[in-house]
């Protein structure tokens, strides 16, 4: 599906600004917004429109009803958890140190990226992969200009340590050496939703539909030093398929699995 750039309704000179450096980081078509709505613009356009706000982007997509913006989700609440010294399932699954490496295959809202950064410190390094160079380019300015302070997250200011990687993940993996990073994270999201936040729909219209396969799993293992770990839904069959080791959690709808890597 093509892709416009505009304006927000009454757009200043920094929404123009902002619209006009997307337009040619991406190479989308630019179209003044003259009062038009969104929906005005997609009927005329034939096509999705990115929306170049003040303060952020917003991509709507034709089959959906609500837009894709940044936000950080459910890792507030998550990251105030872990502060508190609270059990983080995910955390325990990555087992990650302060300093080490992670790259998350499936980025989506970034939420898992931003608990395993505050993980590794502002001496790790966290690279998440996205497929969808729009949706890629929008975790990238969402991650490094969101007002953590005026939110009142300075725990999340850890974001700004996230890398993002616009590229079909088993791509971007095929470019690096042999254990080069600590864990390498798999959630594939589009195999049965799991997500309930409404911001993921909108990405889930607009998102790469890549299922786990046999290629992506070795390029994984390969990159990897000491675990692969795998989200999915307890009854998924990739744990089994790909032999997977797994905590039972009953009554949770997703698990974590854990293949360790053979030194």
């Amino acid at each position: 599906m093509p892709t416009i750039v505009t304006t927000g309704g009454r757009p200043d000179e920094i929404s123009h600004q902002r619209a006009f450096f997307v337009s040619e980081a991406l190479q989308l078509e630019f179209v003044e917004r003259k009062k038009r709505s969104v929906k005005k613009l997609m009927d005329l356009y034939k096509s999705d429109v990115l929306v170049a706000g003040k303060n952020r982007y917003e991509l709507y997509t034709i089959n959906s009803k609500t837009p894709f913006f940044f936000h950080p989700s459910s890792a507030a609440f998550r990251a105030k958890r872990i502060m508190r010294g609270e059990s983080e399932p995910f955390l325990k699954a990555i087992d990650l140190k302060e300093g080490q490496t992670m790259i998350d295959c499936t980025l989506g809202m970034a939420t898992d990226s931003m608990m395993a950064a505050i993980a590794v410190g502002d001496s790790g390094k966290i690279i998440g992969c996205e497929g969808n160079p729009i949706i890629a380019f929008m975790m990238r300015e969402g991650l490094q200009n969101y007002d953590f302070i005026a939110e009142k997250l300075p725990e999340l200011h850890v974001m700004r340590n996230i890398d993002v990687v616009s590229s079909v993940a088993v791509d971007y993996l095929k470019t690096l050496p042999d254990n080069f990073a600590d864990v390498v994270y798999l959630d594939p999201m589009f195999e049965e939703t799991i997500e309930e936040s409404t911001n993921f729909a909108p990405l889930r219209q607009a998102g790469v539909h890549i299922p786990l396969d046999e290629q992506w799993l070795k390029e994984a293992y390969r990159v990897c030093k000491r675990r692969v770990v795998l989200k999915a839904k307890y009854d998924s069959p990739l744990f089994n398929k790909y032999s997977f080791s797994r905590e039972i959690r009953p009554n949770i709808k997703f698990h974590y699995g854990i293949l360790e890597k053979s030194i």
